[in-house]
């Protein structure tokens, strides 16, 4: 039987069923805020302002909550029964990222968090905080300093025990635990997540910009994805697995354990030919308590349009030409990209004389323009 209240705390987290737990202290070094500031200062951050609007807060525990003592780190494995590269593969499908292929990991990891640290507050008489990826807390270089594992040269997680397909959820408390240790980085001269990138994105190991990243493009970019990015985006259309999949310490990876993180089946492969046609209600009933939900209606078809264009199928003309009269500049302008990557030349010349003249929108004109 577990008798301190740290083992206690090890047997709660597994019986919710995470994979890994760890404790640091709620102090954080210099180096944490150097980095944050370097990364804002160079723009890596793109249109994520509120990135540098809780900088300052952002930058240590304490900043967020001055009575932080200690820091329960979690890992909750979503590792999939998928073959990542495999899905790339079928050009006429679309790819979702693993960790959005059911529930809203927010919504699942966060219940379990406050079960644990509800029995925690009353076993120790301590007060706690919650948190999972929507505070600003620096959850991954906090997950370092407790020994979950390190932030690997693509600044994601790494674990020698879990590979690196799990999320991280932490509750600070006012009390003092012992602490579990650092752990140490263990890429050696491996830089293969840095070399798979389809953008480029990573202008340096251990160096993100965010800009050129495609889970950035793709879910946080609100406007017209630059034309340098369409065709390596292939057919995903939320988000980008290829630095984790290719990583060699997911060879110790596995399934997830979690029945609400585990794939649903009409979301491995579905056709982009069916996703393109959907409106927002369609869309909103097909992600109801999925994170593909946030980027709203708008934005995902803009997806699968570049998508469509980069499949090489022209059966995806007729679903492209319907959407050019689409309420949404967005989703006009990707299907007169797509028409331009799937329709001889001729064709598309005879589309655009039909619609240009009556296009109000300047972005999707110059579409139309620069084929």
């Amino acid at each position: 039987m577990p008798t301190s209240i740290s083992e206690r705390l090890r047997a709660r987290a597994s019986q919710e069923g995470f994979s890994g737990i760890r404790i640091a202290s709620a102090d954080a070094g210099p180096e944490q805020g150097e980095r944050l500031r370097s990364f804002l200062e160079k723009s890596y951050h793109g249109e994520m302002d509120w990135l540098a609007e809780t900088a300052e807060r952002r930058a240590a525990p304490k900043s967020l909550w001055p009575k932080a003592q200690s820091a329960i780190v979690l890992a909750m494995n979503y590792g999939q029964e998928i073959d990542a590269f495999e899905r790339l593969e079928r050009t006429s499908q679309g790819v979702i990222s693993a960790y959005a292929l059911n529930r809203d990991y927010h919504d699942v990891v966060k219940g379990k968090l406050k079960k644990i640290a509800t029995w925690f507050a009353s076993a120790t008489k301590s007060e706690v905080k919650v948190f999972v990826d929507t505070a600003p807390l620096m959850e991954k270089p906090l997950a370092h300093r407790a020994g979950l594992g390190w932030q690997g040269k693509h600044t994601n997680l790494v674990s020698r025990e879990l590979g690196s397909w799990f999320f991280i959820g932490t509750i600070l408390t006012d009390k003092a635990l012992p602490e579990d240790g650092t752990e140490t980085d263990h890429c050696g001269s491996c830089q293969a997540c840095l070399d798979i990138c389809p953008t480029k994105a990573f202008p340096a190991p251990y160096q993100l910009d965010a800009r050129r990243c495609i889970s950035y493009l793709t879910i946080e970019h609100k406007g017209h994805i630059d034309r340098e990015f369409r065709k390596p985006m292939g057919n995903r259309i939320y988000g980008c697995d290829d630095c984790l999949a290719v990583c060699p310490w997911n060879k110790f990876a596995s399934e997830a354990s979690e029945a609400k993180l585990r794939a649903r089946e009409d979301l491995v492969s579905p056709g982009l030919d069916e996703l393109a046609q959907l409106d927002d209600a369609a869309f909103r009933k097909l992600f109801v308590g999925s994170p593909v939900k946030r980027v709203g209606r708008d934005r995902f078809v803009r997806n699968v349009l570049i998508a469509i264009g980069n499949s090489g199928n022209p059966d995806f003309v007729p679903v492209a030409e319907h959407l050019l009269r689409d309420a949404s500049p967005l989703v006009r302008a990707m299907a007169v990209w797509a028409l331009a990557q799937l329709m001889p030349q001729e064709d598309f010349q005879q589309a655009r004389n039909m619609h240009v003249m009556t296009e109000p929108d300047l972005a999707v004109k110059a579409e139309w323009s620069s084929p």
